[in-house]
């Protein structure tokens, strides 16, 4: 494996996300996974759009204040838009249910926001995707449960696993649904001195693999 360029600063990605990693993997940008935790409570008249990119720069300030000074850190957040209402992730397979019934049948919007910071500056975007489900059935809202897949994410599916099947059509990122824009994301971390299309991915010794 080849060895990071001393030119460019270390990249931290504040999240737990596998998902996140692997998309960062795919397009070849190395990272150090460092898991922040941070209190993800919607404030009243926030928007959907305000309150995920909120939580991204949370994010990536929290692992900024335990970084190295010259770190560059990436924070990110996705939430499930049906009909207005915010759909985050299941407390439980009722919660599960009611969302993908919420889901069936309909378009709904997925937003990723993402958040770059130095000890310098913050850059911030949000990416909005539609996404149109078709319609359900009680049993396969069940079945689909009991795949365990819904328990970590917003609106209760993963469109990268077998959660595909449900997805009709899609109209913007997939990626961004997945967790993170990936075109996006290199402009932000171009911005920051951070290339694409690395060799080497770093990872903490304490890299925490669950969904965040």
């Amino acid at each position: 494996m080849s060895e990071l360029s001393n030119k460019n600063p270390e990249l931290i990605l504040a999240s737990a996300s596998p998902r996140r990693r692997e998309l960062l993997q795919q397009i070849g940008v190395a990272c150090r996974v460092k898991p922040v935790d941070i209190a993800e409570v919607h404030q009243p008249g926030e928007s959907p759009a305000m309150f995920v990119e909120r939580l991204a720069r949370e994010k990536a300030c929290a692992g900024l204040a335990v970084a190295d000074s010259d770190a560059v850190v990436l924070g990110a957040d996705t939430v499930v838009v049906c009909h207005g209402d915010i759909l985050g992730k299941p407390t439980d397979r009722e919660d599960a249910i009611s969302m993908l019934q919420q889901l069936s049948g309909s378009e709904h919007q997925v937003m990723t926001a993402v958040a770059v910071t130095n000890k310098e500056r913050i850059r911030c975007l949000v990416v909005t995707t539609d996404v149109r489900f078709k319609t359900l059935t009680t049993a396969q809202c069940e079945q689909y449960w009991e795949t365990g897949e819904p328990c970590d994410k917003a609106g209760a599916y993963g469109i990268q696993g077998l959660g595909a099947v449900f997805v009709a059509a899609i109209k913007g990122s997939y990626s961004a649904v997945v967790g993170l824009p990936l075109t996006e994301t290199a402009n932000l971390l171009a911005a920051f001195d951070i290339p694409v299309w690395q060799t080497l991915v770093l990872t903490a010794e304490d890299d925490d693999t669950s969904a965040s």
